[in-house]
């Protein structure tokens, strides 16, 4: 009877030694570190669904703390507050914004994210966007919120293979990259709207075409798919269209290309007596960099306009075979400070060491052209002598420092006589009435119709633009 009183008498002391046991352990210590940080299971939670009614989709994030102590998170809000299309369920709590959050050491958390809208609204922007953000030890860090905000054909990194036509039912909305792939052709149809998001670009491939068949009626355009009005003439918005080392045959009518990067970048032709682009009737403008780059390649333009940009309008580096009629350049660029010539021309490339290297400027034709700009000289050329530097300008307008005496290289030129561009504040290069760049042209140099389709006979006007009476 005594060892049984004994044995259970023994159960208090063992619970009173497991509560001081727990009572005394330590509790787990905050890493206050300034370098402690968090991760995440991406950096975008990205909404790539379509929806024909209002839609509603979730996603999920994962936060991390990977570090070796306990993390507490000052707060975790939505960028956008309250008024923002996306919400937040963070670890249980539906909130646009919570504070004080702990998470233990090698420990996560899910934060569920929600998008409402509807994509049939047109007065929607293409591509909405926001972020989370997340403040730990002072660090700021930023998940972003990417979902369609109309009813599109939409392109993440695409590569497209074979022969597709894109038509202009509905917008095309290109986020990342778009690449034309070896051996494939896109066919632009005439009415298309292709609008980038930041930093995104088109590229044409080795052995790849592509050709935008707008008319004038129905201008194929490229710009960025910012839609407000802030927006409007804002350079930069995106990157450019790529015609890479070997594509072939590529083809521009009636585009307008603006507010991006570059307007054209066009690479090295695999052979100089096929033009690796032919562009007519196209408005290149508003470009952070050059509107046309061409390196070492074959380049054929009719009635092109190519406006403010920050460095040269149409750069030909490196040589090639270029000719160019009935082109309009007015570079008054206004976003920066412009130092560079808005016309250069080169017959040699650098290695980083900065030897050079030469290739022939077979030619480089301008007929009945204006090349003007607010710099006192607009020519740049810059050349080695031991090639073939061609180039030729026959009845153009032009403003430079050059001597324009040789015949050998200039034809019946204007010299630093403002064309009287309608408006140059608001892109138009259209001539006016007093214009010394009326009845200059020569037929021979010409073509027949302006970019608008008014027939230039029987006086030719230089530059895209025939007079017409407003």
């Amino acid at each position: 009877m005594c060892s049984k009183v004994s044995r259970f008498s023994l159960i208090p002391l063992v619970i009173f030694t497991l509560i001081v046991v727990f009572s005394c352990k330590k509790k787990e210590k905050i890493d206050s570190s300034p370098s402690a940080r968090l991760s995440f299971s991406t950096d975008t939670v990205f909404f790539d669904t379509v929806f024909t009614t209002i839609g509603s989709v979730t996603k999920r994030l994962l936060v991390y703390n990977n570090n070796s102590g306990k993390l507490e998170i000052s707060s975790i809000r939505l960028a956008g507050g309250s008024n923002s299309v996306f919400s937040l369920n963070i670890d249980g709590t539906p909130a646009s914004s919570i504070s004080n959050v702990d998470i233990a050491a090698h420990d996560s958390m899910y934060i569920f994210v929600k998008v409402t809208l509807n994509p049939n609204n047109l007065n929607n922007p293409l591509v909405v966007s926001d972020s989370i953000l997340f403040n730990t030890n002072g660090n700021l860090q930023k998940v972003l919120l990417v979902a369609w905000g109309q009813d599109a054909y939409f392109y993440k990194n695409k590569k497209l293979t074979g022969n597709v036509t894109w038509d202009s039912i509905k917008p095309h909305v290109i986020y990342g990259y778009l690449r034309v792939d070896t051996g494939a052709t896109l066919t632009i149809n005439a009415g298309t709207k292709l609008y980038f998001h930041k930093s995104a670009y088109l590229a044409v491939s080795h052995l790849s075409t592509l050709d935008i068949e707008g008319n004038l009626e129905h201008p194929v355009r490229f710009m960025g798919d910012r839609l407000d009005a802030f927006y409007r003439d804002l350079p930069g918005q995106w990157d450019g269209i790529y015609l890479e080392n070997g594509s072939r045959g590529n083809i521009v009518r009636y585009a307008i290309i603006k507010n991006g990067n570059f307007g054209l970048s066009v690479d090295s032709a695999i052979n100089l007596n096929n033009p690796v682009l032919s562009v007519y009737n196209t408005i290149i403008q508003n470009m952070v960099d050059d509107d046309i780059y061409a390196y070492a390649t074959n380049v054929y333009s009719e009635n092109c306009v190519l406006g403010d940009c920050g460095n040269a309008s149409l750069a030909l580096d490196n040589g090639g075979s270029y000719k160019f009629l009935q082109l309009t350049i007015g570079n008054y660029w206004g976003s920066s400070i412009r130092t560079e010539p808005t016309l250069y021309l080169s017959n040699y490339t650098t290695d980083t060491t900065g030897r050079k290297f030469p290739n022939p400027m077979v030619n480089a034709d301008f007929g009945n052209s204006i090349i003007y700009g607010d710099l006192q000289d607009e020519l740049y050329f810059d050349k080695v002598s031991s090639t073939t530097f061609n180039y030729k300008f026959n009845y153009c307008l032009m403003e430079t420092l050059q001597n324009t005496s040789d015949p050998n290289h200039y034809l019946q030129c204007i010299v630093n006589k403002d064309p009287g561009f309608v408006n140059v504040l608001n892109f138009d290069y259209e001539i006016d009435s007093i214009s010394p760049a009326r009845g200059k042209g020569n037929q021979f140099w010409g073509v027949s119709q302006d970019i608008k389709g008014k027939a230039r006979i029987p006086n030719y006007d230089l530059g895209a633009y025939q007079y017409e009476p407003k």
